[in-house]
């Protein structure tokens, strides 16, 4: 047997030996396929680079042009004599030079949508924008039906937030529905990353930023880039974790706990949750190789550190993962809405949920839970419930939106409270602060919306707010509850927790977003 062992011994050794030098190999191919790619890519789309470059000279100096004539001093301050919001360098701790000429592309497919999270990438462009007034910030979209101007206009509607036009460049990609969740029926997590590979290849196709920065959500284009650029830094602006231990769990769960409560169940049920596990595996691999991640709350920071951190460890990433909370006009809502014994006298019994209509929202419990809580309305001391009215402010980014808010209308109708239900679809920021001013409750029916802006936004603006956990909010009957309860405040009560509210919502302010913003992108430029 000795002489057995001696003879087979080196066979397996050099078996062995074959096998590390082939994985070896076929990882060398891979990593040089993947830099030949980028090359091709880079090559590809260089003589775009330089017509941007000099479409952007152009409108820079036709914007100069038309300041000087138009002898708006104001305008002139604000562009021509950047502040710096202050960050040292990455590099020796002191000021970053401010004359950096690069392009920062971000990744943002839905830029136009008018959601919170458009509102993090308009400001976090503005920030940009004010501490290297020469780079060029391009945004990857696929909303083709508008121009630029009018995305502009429309940032400065819904957001208040005025860009300077001649360094925002627009990348309009035409294969934005490989990221539509109706692309996918089944296996819609997976569809939608993968989708987005195909995506990040048709932007990359079309320009090459130096800088690559996604405000999204879409982890995976920032692994693609890794592996056709490597030396092309990245950064990640996480509003939510794709997956996360608590969506397993929610699997279990009778109701309340999101779209895919109780779904764990049966055959199907443990194929689901396995299927999550293996995603959970690979949305934890590819966020590894992120240069720079930013979360919008410590919550979210907790799951990608517990998703990517491994990863990050062994690939040597050395920037922690932060938190930079999400910009809100908190001073301009402060300037605008008083909170006082007698701005309660002009305040209506209206609750108002600002929320992009899409399914996570759970417009559909609102509207039950308000028209449950109407069925009150001749209890004793509950006679304000007879003149309460539901306002639901949203933005409708395409024709699946248009269709949800037309279903919610039937169903408004169907429970008898269409006359006390308002719909405001896309509305201006003078709109949404109207209503702001004179509403009584702020509503939020998402699960798990760790960080939501628009309640922030009911904070400052001094709102009860009633959102998915408070007041021990998570059902229908629970949330009709929690409405009356808002409702029917003694007035001292009500008044004490509005300035509670507004105090608490002094932490979320556009500046401290800004300064934060600022500190992590000086990491990668």
């Amino acid at each position: 047997m000795a002489a057995s062992w001696r003879e087979s011994w080196p066979r397996a050794l050099k078996t062995l030996l074959v096998i590390c030098i082939s994985l070896s190999v076929a990882k060398w191919l891979v990593r040089s396929a993947g830099r030949v790619a980028g090359w091709y890519l880079k090559r590809h789309a260089s003589p775009r680079k330089k017509a941007i470059l000099r479409r952007v000279k152009i409108e820079e100096e036709a914007f100069q042009s038309f300041s000087r004539r138009s002898r708006r001093q104001e305008e002139d301050d604000d562009w021509e004599k950047i502040e710096s919001y202050g960050a040292g360098s990455a590099v020796n701790g002191g000021q970053a030079d401010d004359g950096w000429e690069g392009i920062i592309g971000f990744f943002h497919p839905f830029c136009n949508a008018g959601g919170g999270g458009e509102r993090v990438l308009w400001a976090a462009i503005r920030a940009t924008q004010k501490r290297w007034p020469k780079a060029i910030c391009v945004v990857y979209t696929g909303d083709h039906d508008s121009t630029k101007p009018a995305i502009l206009e429309r940032v400065q509607n819904r957001f208040n937030i005025r860009l300077h036009p001649p360094t925002v460049v627009f990348i309009y990609l035409s294969t934005r529905r490989f990221v539509l969740s109706t692309t996918y029926p089944h296996f819609t997590l997976l569809g939608q990353s993968l989708g987005s590979l195909v995506l990040a290849y048709d932007a990359f196709s079309l320009l090459v930023p130096d800088v690559l920065v996604d405000t999204m959500g879409y982890a995976f284009t920032l692994a693609f880039c890794k592996f056709l650029f490597p030396t092309i830094p990245t950064g990640a602006y996480v509003h939510y974790p794709t997956i996360s231990t608590d969506m397993l769990d929610s699997l279990d769960a009778v109701e309340g706990k999101g779209l895919n409560a109780g779904s764990g169940k049966g055959i199907k049920g443990v194929l689901k949750r396995r299927y999550w596990h293996v995603f959970a595996w690979m949305y934890s691999w590819v966020g590894g190789d992120v240069d720079v991640v930013m979360t919008n709350s410590s919550w979210t920071q907790g799951h990608i550190r517990t998703l990517w951190g491994p990863n990050r460890k062994k690939r040597r990433k050395t920037s922690e993962i932060e938190v930079v909370f999400p910009p809100v006009a908190v001073k301009e809502l402060e300037q605008a809405i008083d909170i006082s014994p007698s701005s309660e006298t002009r305040r209506e019994p209206a609750l108002l949920y600002v929320a992009q209509f899409r399914p996570e929202k759970n417009h559909v419990l609102i509207l039950r839970a308000f028209a449950r809580m109407l069925e009150h309305s001749h209890d004793p001391g509950a006679s304000i419930l007879q003149t309460a009215k539901l306002v639901l402010v949203g933005s409708v980014r395409d024709s699946e939106d248009a269709t949800r808010v037309y279903n919610l209308r039937l169903l408004a109708h169907e429970l008898k409270i269409k006359d006390q239900v308002e719909f405001l679809t896309d509305a201006p920021w003078d709109d949404i602060l109207q209503w702001l001013r004179k509403s009584w409750v702020g509503v939020n029916g998402m699960w798990n919306e760790h960080f939501g802006i628009g309640v922030v936004e009911y904070q400052a603006a001094g709102l009860v707010s009633v959102v998915n956990d408070s007041f021990h909010a998570t059902t229908e009957t629970e949330f009709a509850a929690a409405f009356q309860q808002a409702l029917t405040m003694s007035a001292q009560e009500t008044l004490a927790m509005r300035l509670r509210a507004r105090q608490s919502a002094r932490r979320f302010t556009e500046e401290a977003f800004a300064s934060s913003w600022v500190v992590q992108m000086e990491k990668l430029i």
